[in-house]
């Protein structure tokens, strides 16, 4: 599992709250924090101001609660307890594993769990919509895909492709229950296509 950790395990770049204008990078990488910041302002004596960084180890970081308040303000409560969690070891495996291996573990979920899934973090949205995705989930649900609808789908795309005959079956099955639904003809009286035209 170790190997599918990168040097760099999070970044964030973001500019700060107002009145703030300057400028925050902030990175975990397996053996510290990086804390950059550059200062941006109209104020003359603020002009010439070099941009600065800070670089602590993880134990460090854990303990240093200025630049723990710093994150939270600059990129909220769940920026700084995702960086805490990964100073203390808590990795998150499954965003860093293969798109090949996380299409095969999506598809085995329903449609409501892949929407949130696709809610989860941003890697999970862009796999979720991606036409990879829905490529797989349309050859999942039908059983032959025809060239013509290979085609169509590189003109529309795949996830266009899969909604679309959904609302289709749905489509159907709405006439289906308006004809139940409709009274019956009286068995007596002639219908009007039964009555000879003179």
């Amino acid at each position: 599992m170790a190997s599918l950790l990168g040097e760099t395990l999070f970044e964030i770049s973001g500019q700060g709250p107002a009145p703030l204008k300057d400028y925050f990078h902030f990175a975990i990488t397996k053996s510290q924090v990086i804390w950059s910041w550059w200062k941006i302002s109209l104020r003359s004596d603020c002009r010439n101001t070099p941009p600065g960084q800070l670089r602590e180890s993880h134990e460090d970081f854990l303990e240093d609660n200025r630049l723990q308040n710093q994150v939270a303000m600059v990129f909220g409560p769940y920026i700084l307890q995702y960086a805490k969690n990964l100073c203390q070891g808590h990795y998150d495996y499954i965003v860093r594993l293969p798109n090949a291996l996380l299409f095969n573990i999506m598809a085995h979920l329903d449609l409501e769990d892949i929407s949130a899934v696709s809610r989860t973090c941003r890697r999970f949205r862009e796999l979720c919509n991606s036409e990879e995705f829905w490529e797989q989930t349309v050859r999942k649900h039908c059983d032959t895909v025809t060239p013509t609808v290979e085609a169509l789908a590189e003109e529309v795309g795949w996830r266009t492709i899969f909604f679309t005959n959904k609302l289709q079956l749905q489509m159907q099955i709405s006439r289906r229950k308006q004809k139940e639904n409709q009274p019956c003809e009286d068995k007596n009286e002639p219908s009007s296509s039964s009555v000879p035209l003179e």
